[in-house]
């Protein structure tokens, strides 16, 4: 894992409450393709739990640029610790490309794994 990943994601979670429904930036998130290009994003949470996780603003961001198989990538919280992703999330990454399930992705500070260890059973390899 790109040892500057964790550092790039913490400079965007700096938890921020827009108004009454909307905060957003309470996790931030950077990934690093294949391609050696890093891209990030920020939660939004929402009242009416219409948001999204940051590692779903930085795939969004990363597909804008014609890119969709990943290295690794990480989550933080505003304190800078690791945070593991959801099953969404692991899930959304995993469908871009099969190759996704070897991305590396810290869960906890300092502890490192793969996706594909995240997500022991495969469900669309039944569908084949």
């Amino acid at each position: 894992m790109n040892k500057d990943l964790k550092e790039i994601a913490m400079q965007f979670a700096k938890a921020t409450t827009l108004n009454n429904f909307v905060a957003y930036g309470d996790v931030a998130a950077a990934i690093e393709t294949v391609q050696g290009n890093i891209y990030t994003g920020i939660s939004i949470d929402t009242a009416c739990s219409m948001g999204f996780c940051a590692e779903h603003s930085a795939v969004a961001e990363m597909l804008k640029h014609n890119e969709y198989q990943i290295k690794s990538f990480v989550a933080v919280d505003g304190s800078g610790n690791a945070v593991p992703p959801c099953g969404r999330c692991r899930e959304l990454i995993s469908q871009l490309a099969e190759e996704n399930r070897n991305a590396i992705v810290e869960v906890t500070n300092g502890v490192f794994t793969t996706l594909d260890k995240l997500l022991p059973y495969d469900w669309k390899k039944n569908l084949k």
